[in-house]
């Protein structure tokens, strides 16, 4: 049964999320649960400062003798951006890491070229295997299921963590809980998944992954476990507005906007700005919108006349619809039926073992952790 349309009274969040609730009050499930979540994931004000000269510290310290004491992620939009700037400013020597799947905007590309030499930053460009890779985005768009970005997302992960445990050193993330906390599960879900990955492109692919980068539960358990691989999201230890730091990135490092959120991958703009709206009936702006409602960054006000200007220019768009299957290997009728297909889940795809022995390995290892600490007691 189909539910009728309602949009939160306190964020913009609606019912294209189909497990939103909403209380008596008109105030959706994601309003509720931020409160519970950023005690979980942000550091209180005076926390801040602590957590930050910790993350400096524990970087210097790992980093002694060492070339670079941290690893970075640079796309060329704003987080990263800032990321780069805000650990030179700290006295680090971060090596920064993009990868390169093939769609990179131009203008994102002069963004991370330009800044990093302005900041005297060292830029390894990681590049994806653009056959493989096509025929994994075209995979997903087979299976639809509605994020087609996860083998990017994996992969950028994948190799950022690879080069944190060579180096080891810390990872330094430009992901932060302000502008990320909403994100609706039937919206997206399954980035670490390798299980999920294999499965759709073993259903709906045409070449084996032989050079795509992954990690399985297995190394998982090896960087957090083994390596004791640190990661820190860094925009989370300061006071960090998105606004502002686009302003001050404009003016101070030359840095030029691009648009909406993640709009630095032509892929991703698409994806965002027309496939999910068009087959998945869900704007990700509301998403993104409402993250930044909730930390104080914009008011309710400014995210609906943000929700009202159009999602792509009209030229640009009729560009894109032929540029991007084309790219992809795609006719207009394999395109079209693609669209028309109807959207699938998440779960019809995802493999349940490698979850459970990831929970299980979890619980031994907090007990294993609580043997130690009462061993630890008993001996004082």
């Amino acid at each position: 049964m189909l539910m009728k349309y309602k949009i939160c009274n306190n964020c913009v969040m609606d019912t294209s999320d189909p497990e939103i609730y909403f209380d008596d009050n008109g105030i959706c499930n994601h309003c509720r649960d931020h409160s519970a979540r950023e005690k979980m994931f942000v550091p209180t004000a005076e926390d801040k400062k602590v957590k930050l000269l910790e993350m400096v510290n524990f970087c210097s310290k790992k980093g002694k003798g060492k070339k670079y004491d941290c690893i970075i992620g640079i796309s060329g939009g704003v987080d990263s951006t800032y990321v780069a700037y805000k650990v030179k400013e700290l006295g680090l020597r971060p090596l920064a890491v993009h990868l390169d799947n093939g769609w990179d905007a131009e203008l994102a590309v002069s963004n991370i070229h330009n800044v990093l030499k302005k900041l005297d930053i060292e830029l390894y460009t990681y590049v994806m295997d653009w056959e493989e890779f096509r025929s994994l985005q075209v995979a997903f768009l087979k299976a639809s299921t509605p994020d087609s970005e996860i083998p990017t997302d994996h992969a950028i992960s994948t190799v950022l963590k690879d080069f944190a445990t060579k180096e080891d050193v810390p990872l330094v993330l430009g992901t932060n809980y302000s502008s990320e906390s909403v994100l609706p599960r039937s919206w997206s879900q399954g980035h670490m998944d390798w299980g999920y990955i294999k499965n759709v492109n073993k259903l709906f692919g045409t070449r084996k992954l032989k050079d795509f980068p992954h990690y399985s539960v297995y190394r998982r358990i090896y960087w957090n476990r083994i390596k004791r691989l640190e990661i820190y999201s860094l925009l989370d230890y300061i006071d960090y507005d998105k606004e502002k730091a686009k302003k001050f990135l404009i003016e101070e490092l030359g840095w030029r906007d691009y648009g909406g959120k993640h709009h630095e991958s032509i892929y991703t703009k698409f994806f965002q700005a027309y496939i999910l709206p068009t087959k998945f009936g869900f704007d990700k702006r509301r998403a993104h919108l409402s993250s930044l409602i909730l930390s104080g960054q914009i008011d309710r006000i400014t995210a609906l006349k943000e929700l009202e200007k159009p999602l792509y220019d009209e030229k640009e768009l009729q560009e894109h619809l032929i540029y991007v299957p084309k790219k992809l290997g795609l006719s207009r009728e394999e395109f079209e039926e693609i669209m028309n297909t109807p959207p699938r889940k998440y779960e019809e795809f995802s493999p349940k073992l490698p979850k459970i022995i990831y929970e299980l390995e979890g619980k031994l290892f907090r007990f294993m952790v609580n043997i130690k600490k009462k061993l630890i007691a008993r001996q004082k």
